[in-house]
């Protein structure tokens, strides 16, 4: 095998690879339309399964904007989610309710005068 043999496999190779990552991109926005039937859905997997090339170029083409607002819409509501979850796990922002969250851990005995004008410092300063 010589350095043209070499670089042609190579350049084949990573062209099956990006084939690859576009095909299961398509396939995977095919499922996750909300505007498609069960037979839209599978009367575009019919036609990757026989006209793959053809297909993954109408496609693109036809949907690639449709498949990027999509992709927003996820990317919107999993950092909604995460900001969601953030806002519950960090607690209130508020220091009148932290400090109220600190005096009732304090008169349940879970911490001491120290820890609860320690909390009642922090949320006062910031």
């Amino acid at each position: 095998m010589n350095l043209v043999d070499f670089l042609w496999t190579l350049l084949v190779i990573f062209f099956m690879v990006i084939y690859f990552m576009i095909m299961f991109r398509v396939i995977i926005d095919v499922f996750r339309r909300d505007d498609l039937n069960g037979w839209g859905k599978a009367g575009w997997l019919i036609l990757l399964l026989f006209l793959p090339l053809l297909t993954l170029l109408v496609y693109t083409i036809v949907q690639g904007k449709g498949m990027a607002q999509r992709d927003m819409a996820q990317y919107q509501e999993m950092r909604s989610a995460q900001d969601t979850y953030i806002r519950d796990v960090a607690g209130p922002a508020d220091p009148t309710a932290q400090i109220k969250q600190a005096h009732d851990l304090l008169q349940s005995g879970a911490i001491s005068q120290d820890e609860y004008d320690s909390i009642k410092t922090k949320a006062l300063a910031g």
